[in-house]
């Protein structure tokens, strides 16, 4: 199916915009159709021309017409033919206002071929312009009013081809009457009148065409309607089938650039405050304890190293043409409710967590597909911490039972442990304490991490409005849930999760 527009490039960073489809594209038609079909009017005039055509043939230069010449005179069948090609220059004119009013044309082309019997004493013709007017009322409108509109057009023709005189007249003589009747108008209507089967047979002669062609022409209408509700229908359903994809795209895209901040958010912003902190026990350890001076700078520039390796390997993974590393789709839910927190708290919509995960790459060399850290890497990232200048404890880390999680989950807990601590860095200065606890019970895992409160200044600078809401939605993956606020002098967070797929 060839579809009508969508098909040009994407604007940078939007899907490809959805296809629109008409019935002009679904229907496969040649030049000649989709020309005809492009320009109405030109159809609609190539009919009437046809219609003006066949009833000239038929009506005007017809046999009867020259032998009831014998019975009238020339002179009155000139006066015939001239109502009649009238009436069918009206019936032409007619048939180009099909399309916008057919009920109406249909009911003047039953007038006009009542008024030919009137004055010709035959339908010259005009029973293709009734059919034609038909036609256009079976395909553009009901049932009902197709019938309706049929049965009073088709009904008038006939029951004036049996009242009138003239019809049973001009049937006779074409079909042959009595030599000795001669030139006798009334005897030879008599005889018309008078054998009740030649009578009937020239009312058939009639009735035949004008009611084959109109049922035919209702037909073929019902047909082409049904058949375009039918693609109407198709067509449809193939836009909103278009607008859904669409959609679809539009929410994964945004899914993906949320996924995207996420996790770069995660490698970044967990490295650059443990850095700054190291940055700043360096400088101010450079006088007297030159040793431990060494030690942040040497800490500070592994993990330097360890970001960018960890940068690198989220860009290897997010540029990676093949299935994505299950451990990058984790916390990928939607829940974006505002953080819980006090009033002016930096940490309301703190600092997302980043991180490093163990064992990362020391050197320049990218490691894009190395696994994502997981609850054996808890240690290694309260060590750094704690390098950094946080005097965490911690409780159920060596837990053996967070080993047996899925590795999405072990993640999950990572960043969550991750993200607190980090906040804890950057909005709790000189805390006294920073309690880390893992906790799997029956079906759930508990992470706690709880601290004392800051003692020096804190930076009053806004946060980025994205840990908090980060955690959240990581935990709402798993159909589980974080908590976030002050808790006695300090702050806590408190996440579960579900411990198997079965509890989510």
């Amino acid at each position: 199916m060839e579809a009508a527009g969508g098909q040009g490039g994407a604007r940078a960073g939007r899907p490809t915009p959805a296809p629109v489809f008409t019935e002009q594209s679904a229907r496969r038609r040649g030049p000649v159709r989709r020309f005809l079909v492009r320009h109405p009017a030109v159809t609609d005039a190539l009919l009437a021309l046809v219609f003006l055509g066949w009833s000239a043939l038929i009506g005007l230069g017809a046999d009867s017409m020259y032998a009831l010449s014998a019975y009238l005179g020339g002179e009155r069948v000139l006066q015939m033919q001239t109502v009649l090609l009238a009436l069918m220059v009206v019936g032409a004119a007619a048939l180009m206002w099909r399309r916008r009013r057919p009920v109406v044309v249909a009911a003047v082309m039953g007038v006009l071929a009542v008024a030919a019997l009137a004055a010709a004493g035959a339908t010259s013709g005009f029973e293709l312009g009734l059919a034609l007017a038909l036609y256009t009322v079976a395909a553009a409108s009901s049932p009902r009013v197709t019938w309706v509109t049929a049965a009073a057009t088709v009904s008038a023709c006939l029951v004036a081809a049996r009242v009138l005189d003239l019809p049973a007249t001009v049937g006779a003589i074409a079909m042959g009457v009595d030599p000795a009747i001669g030139t006798d108008l009334e005897a030879a209507t008599r005889q018309a009148q008078a054998g009740g089967f030649l009578q009937s047979a020239v009312w058939y002669q009639t009735a035949a065409p004008v009611l084959v062609l109109a049922l035919l022409a209702v037909a073929v209408g019902t047909s082409a309607r049904n058949q375009r509700l039918h693609l109407a229908a198709f067509v449809e359903q193939a836009n909103a089938l278009a607008r859904e994809q669409e959609q679809r795209a539009l929410v994964a895209q945004a899914a993906e650039r949320a996924r995207i901040a996420r996790e770069m958010h995660d490698v970044v912003a967990h490295s650059i405050s443990v850095m700054i902190a190291l940055g700043g026990g360096a400088r101010a350890a450079v006088d007297w304890a030159p040793d431990r001076s060494r030690e942040a700078l040497d800490e500070l520039v592994a993990t330097g190293r360890a970001a960018l390796g960890d940068v690198r390997r989220v860009l290897g993974v997010l540029h990676d043409d093949g299935p994505r590393a299950p451990a990058l789709a984790a916390g990928s839910g939607h829940d974006t409710g505002p953080a819980d927190g006090r009033p002016g708290d930096p940490r309301a919509g703190g600092v997302r967590p980043t991180g490093t995960s163990a064992g990362a790459a020391s050197g320049d060399e990218p490691t894009p597909f190395e696994p994502q850290p997981g609850s054996v890497d808890l240690g290694a990232l309260v060590e750094r911490f704690r390098s950094a200048g946080l005097p965490v404890r911690t409780t159920g880390l060596a837990d053996t039972g967070l080993t047996e999680l899925d590795a999405n989950r072990q993640l999950t807990v990572y960043r969550v442990v991750q993200e607190a601590l980090t906040n804890v860095l950057r909005h709790a200065p000189g805390t006294p304490a920073v309690d880390v606890a893992v906790r799997r019970d029956a079906g759930t895992v508990e992470v706690l991490v709880t601290d004392g409160g800051p003692t020096l200044p804190v930076d009053a600078s806004p946060g980025s409005q994205r840990g908090l809401v980060g955690m959240r939605e990581r935990a709402a993956a798993f159909g589980g849930h974080v908590e976030a606020g002050p808790y006695g002098r300090g702050w806590r967070v408190r996440a579960l999760l579900p411990s198997d797929e079965g509890d989510a």
